[in-house]
């Protein structure tokens, strides 16, 4: 049997808040910085997002449909391409109409949902598969939820709202001795897949490709490949950030190269071939249970939820922000929803963490804030006037 390899890129780009201070609370409800929004993801969209849907393009067409990818676009980043840079929309049907391209269901907002209230995760899903079908022309049946969140308890609550297929972590405290490169199932919910990342085959592409100091440098398609062809395991799931190409890893490092020569190297061998995340589940049996009593996540070394949860302040946040949902649901408002929505983003509460070490570094690289106290500070100060808001809402429609 052929290895298989399973090839999925994360697309998110957060709703950046502006300068917010104390004296705006109560006089000025604009949240967001514009020009901020509107110049990172025109760059992105230039130096990563068309180039690459591109190259997709081409490596699917030339390889004749064996070579196969699956995206999970958030709905955050959606509303951005609509506004700022609608040609990398286009892009992502051209690449949807292939019939090679799989794109998963996630949380719309790219939001910690899952880990407290079931019925606003539940609405969000909800509104991410109509948001999918409408773009793109499919139903997602698979799930990845926020930076790979999950546990025993989420994918219960995954399952009971038709997934049956989960991408998450091959963490390592959850798979002692265990391989990340077969198929495992849910131990509350044995029906139910879970295909996990290699971190290791992951991380190469998405930190160490252009690190000259690893022992490794420079990766090229051939000594990747060959390191799949050594490994034992039936599929090798390689999950990373979309922005990797281009963004974090730039053209001079030779990351579009190593892309364009990948899918051939790899089909060339004749023992590896290209699946969705759809078809992994389909085509390959669970070789046993997985147990994941806490949430682990892609993050840190920790693999757990501690980059957005880990301290006194961002658990502050995070519980002010969902203390909300009771009386949002009773306004019933859009306008708020909607803000509700962007105050969510993982991305706001990962910019308060207080790591450091080598895990400080990786934080520090995607953080517009100079310290964690002041992202913390500014997104108080902009919760604060939207709890004055959902107040006076609530008090008027009582």
């Amino acid at each position: 049997m052929k290895k298989n390899i399973c090839l999925y890129f994360q697309v998110h780009q957060p709703t950046r808040l502006r300068l917010y201070r104390f004296f705006d609370i109560g006089k000025d409800s604009h949240y967001y910085d514009d020009f901020a929004n509107r110049t990172i993801l025109r760059r992105v969209a230039t130096k990563c997002y068309l180039p690459m849907n591109e190259l997709l393009l081409k490596a699917i067409q030339e390889n004749k449909g064996k070579f196969k990818v699956a995206f999970s676009i958030t709905g955050t980043v959606l509303e951005q391409f609509d506004r700022y840079a609608p040609a990398v929309i286009d892009s992502f049907r051209k690449l949807a109409d292939t019939g090679c391209v799989e794109f998963l269901c996630e949380t719309y907002s790219h939001s910690l949902v899952s880990l407290k209230s079931f019925n606003e995760f539940k609405h969000q899903i909800t509104r991410q598969k109509n948001t999918i079908e409408q773009y793109f022309g499919q139903t997602p049946k698979v799930f990845r939820n926020t930076e790979l969140i999950y546990s025993d308890e989420i994918g219960t609550q995954l399952y009971e709202l038709g997934f049956k297929t989960v991408l998450t972590e091959g963490a390592r405290h959850i798979m002692g001795w265990r391989s990340p490169n077969y198929l495992y199932s849910n131990c509350r919910q044995p029906a139910q897949k879970l295909l996990l990342r290699n971190y290791k085959f992951s991380d190469d592409i998405a930190f160490r490709f252009s690190n000259r100091g690893w022992d490794e440098w420079p990766l090229t398609a051939d000594k990747f490949v060959s390191w799949l062809l050594e490994e034992e395991g039936e599929i090798f799931n390689l999950f990373m950030d979309y922005e990797t190409f281009g963004e974090h890893q730039s053209v001079e490092s030779g990351i579009f190269d190593f892309m364009k020569e990948l899918p051939k190297t790899a089909l060339g061998t004749k023992e590896l071939a290209f699946v969705t995340p759809s078809e992994a589940a389909k085509k390959l049996d669970a070789v046993s249970e997985l147990e994941v009593p806490a949430p682990i996540s892609w993050a840190d070394e920790e693999r757990d939820v501690t980059a957005w949860l880990g301290n006194e302040l961002q658990q502050d946040a995070f519980n002010k922000l969902y203390d909300l949902v009771e009386k949002l649901s009773i306004i019933d408002d859009p306008v708020l929803w909607g803000d509700f929505a962007h105050l969510q983003e993982s991305d706001h509460f990962y910019y308060m963490c207080t790591k450091y070490f080598s895990d400080g570094d990786v934080h520090k690289y995607f953080n517009p804030y100079d310290t964690p106290y002041e992202a913390f500070i500014n997104y108080m100060n902009v919760l604060s006037d939207f709890i004055i808001r959902v107040n006076e809402a609530y008090a008027a429609k009582n």
